[in-house]
């Protein structure tokens, strides 16, 4: 089993929040705050754990809707 396999704890992806932001976890330990797909991807990244597949990995859980749900939230914020 290579170290990056035996990493591949259980990734949550919460529920929405008011403002339609989702916490990402690992365990205990919160990785970040995601406003679109895109920022779940980054958080996986620099988590070193970018070898998920996002959509369809079994070592991701989704509460409160998949990775196209993001309530309240429309478009990727203009900076």
């Amino acid at each position: 089993m290579t170290q990056a396999s035996h990493r591949f704890s259980h990734i949550v992806v919460h529920s929405p929040a008011l403002d339609g932001s989702r916490r990402v976890t690992e365990g205990d330990v919160i990785l970040g705050v995601a406003s679109h797909l895109d920022d779940v991807v980054e958080i996986l990244r620099l988590a070193d754990l970018d070898q998920i597949d996002i959509e369809e990995s079994e070592h991701i859980e989704w509460q409160g809707g998949g990775p196209d749900e993001w309530p309240g939230l429309t478009e990727h914020p203009q900076e």
